[in-house]
């Protein structure tokens, strides 16, 4: 029979190899393996791991019910070839999630916004694209469903209007889509890119569809749980 530590790093192996990235998942087992070492147990109960997912003392109660999660998926998996496994009670460190509610714009706000967004100001000339890009950037998730990410990684060759057609790379478990593009978002892309193209003409610029003042992929930056962004970046 393995160690709990090479289960471990075989159950990260296989939901790895099925498009799962894991990388909270697989911090907090490393260190799940390293606590149950110290205690010398071979095999996972449901006190230990308890004992584990309760370690921070500065964290909120969601983090202790998380870290629990993470041994609790681990624990089904091994109790298959390891009987002794103990999968941890549902019950234990319950938490239901304060999520906020989603807010809907309203098609009257959507048009306010963009038309607030050619209407931002800038200080220098190297922002005059900025307004542009920011009103093709919100008018296009308004219409498209995509995420910020997702349209923030957008490359030019990522954007066939002849077709009306945008590739999304690396979306979700690391798959490629398609978004397909009504005629209007075309032509507002295609006069957005012109100006990108008059704007950055002879000068070295990103590959990037929507570009920041320095030329460079735009970025945000993350406040809390909302994701703001970031003109300068």
């Amino acid at each position: 029979m393995n160690t709990l530590r090479q289960a471990v790093q075989d159950y990260l192996d296989l939901r790895r190899g099925l498009g799962f990235k894991l990388k909270e998942a697989g911090k907090a087992l490393s260190d799940f393996v390293v606590f149950m070492e110290r205690h010398r147990a071979s095999y996972v109960t449901q006190a230990l791991a308890f004992a584990w997912a309760r370690q921070p003392s500065n964290v909120q109660p969601a983090q202790w019910a998380r870290r629990l999660d993470f041994v609790r998926d681990f624990a089904r998996h091994r109790s298959a070839t390891d009987l002794r496994t103990e999968i941890p009670a549902p019950g234990l460190l319950p938490f239901q999630p304060k999520r906020a509610g989603p807010y809907l714009y309203s098609t009257g706000e959507i048009r306010a916004l963009l038309r607030a967004a050619l209407q931002m100001p800038y200080r220098y000339e190297r922002g005059a694209l900025l307004p542009w890009t920011y009103h093709c950037l919100f008018g296009l998730l308004s219409v498209s469903g995509m995420r910020l990410g997702e349209a923030r990684n957008l490359k030019l060759q990522d954007v066939d209007l002849t077709a009306g057609i945008l590739t999304i790379r690396g979306a979700k478990l690391g798959k490629s889509r398609f978004v397909p593009l009504h005629a209007w978002t075309c032509k507002v892309l295609a006069d957005y890119i012109a100006r990108r193209e008059h704007r950055w003409m002879g000068r070295p610029v990103s590959s990037y569809l929507f570009v920041s003042i320095w030329g460079n992929r735009m970025g945000f930056v993350r406040k809390g749980c909302c994701d703001r962004v970031g003109a300068a970046i």
